[in-house]
């Protein structure tokens, strides 16, 4: 079984929720070149139309960046802005692991085969990173001003793409601009969702159930707010959350005692893990009555899913993922 959330990233995260109100949004502020006057014309049109033509757009900090206006070596920090790239049809050139992983996510296994490994999760090796070549690195929610400044120092054009309370629709949108790609990440925004409600509506005598989603921690579970991204795609597909867990915000809870597990119950429960000690602890209280006594567990509507999707902050292909996931279990039952 598994379960879902950023290991160990969240202090320095919550250092920096200032950002929050600035977000990716201002990803999709963009603009061609600089310049004004009949003089520079025509060198702004070749510059425009050059191969090594930018543009200049804001991360989400607020920090505005040049970046090439097409971008062909890309590096990817997080699983995130990889699942954002690949979505685009777009190929990076240097990849991260997965989160809680020493390879990268599964789901994404087929798509990244043979490219190279520059570290783990926001934790790029500098020397594999300067390898790559990158003309742009998407630095997901780096808030570590060295190591943003040793990746600027290799390419300028180093965005971070995403702020601690950001949704995945609007982080995406944000890369989409950065990369020049906005019309496909709204196509691809819309698409999804249709997707997703045409998949709640097809869930028959499921179709309105309330969903608990929950990751086991080693030291108990935490289920997940409303607008994190999994609990996200279930109500995009018309479900509902638990009337305890009807919260609004994108984090985890704190892991809860045994004393409270009635607090991840529901018609349905999705479990996930991301550490061994974590699925060690779910098999540990699997075994006990309070766990046994659960509704959901007694409807045999227990669900494990891949934490290192569901617990991710998301993307196009990961909600694909998850609402598959979803769409499966229910239409069982």
């Amino acid at each position: 079984m598994t379960l879902l959330n950023r290991p160990s990233l969240s202090a320095s995260r919550r250092a920096v929720r200032v950002l929050a109100g600035v977000g990716a949004a201002v990803l999709l502020a963009a603009g061609c070149g600089s310049g004004s006057g009949d003089d520079k014309s025509s060198s702004d049109t070749k510059r425009r139309t050059s191969s090594d033509a930018t543009r200049t757009v804001k991360d989400a900090t607020g920090k505005a960046v040049e970046v090439p206006a097409h971008p062909k070596r890309i590096v990817t920090l997080t699983q995130e802005d990889l699942d954002a790239v690949l979505a685009l049809g777009l190929e990076p050139v240097g990849i991260t692991n997965g989160q809680g992983l020493s390879k990268p996510p599964a789901y994404l296994k087929d798509k990244v085969e043979g490219i190279d490994v520059v570290g783990n999760l926001l934790q790029p090796v500098m020397d594999k990173v300067v390898a790559a070549k990158p003309d742009l690195i998407l630095a997901g929610d780096m808030q570590d001003e060295q190591v943003l400044k040793q990746l600027r120092e290799i390419t300028p054009a180093t965005l971070v793409t995403m702020a601690p309370t950001d949704e995945w629709k609007l982080s995406f949108r944000g890369v989409g601009n950065a990369v020049n790609e906005l019309d496909k990440a709204n196509k691809a925004i819309a698409d999804y969702e249709t997707a997703a409600k045409k998949a709640g509506a097809g869930l028959g005598e499921s179709k309105g159930a309330e969903v608990s989603i929950v990751r086991w921690n080693p030291d108990g579970p935490s289920w997940m707010e409303k607008r994190q991204f999994a609990s996200g795609v279930a109500l995009d597909m018309g479900l509902k959350r638990p009337k305890s867990q009807n919260k609004d915000g994108n984090a985890h809870t704190p892991s809860l005692s045994l004393e409270k597990i009635e607090e991840i119950d529901g018609d349905w429960l999705f479990l996930s893990t991301l550490t061994p000690d974590g699925e060690k602890a779910l098999k540990d209280v699997q075994r006990k009555p309070a766990f046994k006594e659960l509704n959901a567990v007694q409807d045999d509507h227990v669900v494990t899913v891949d934490g290192s999707v569901w617990s991710t902050r998301g993307g196009p292909l990961a909600g694909r993922v998850v609402l598959d996931d979803i769409a499966e279990a229910l239409k069982k039952s």
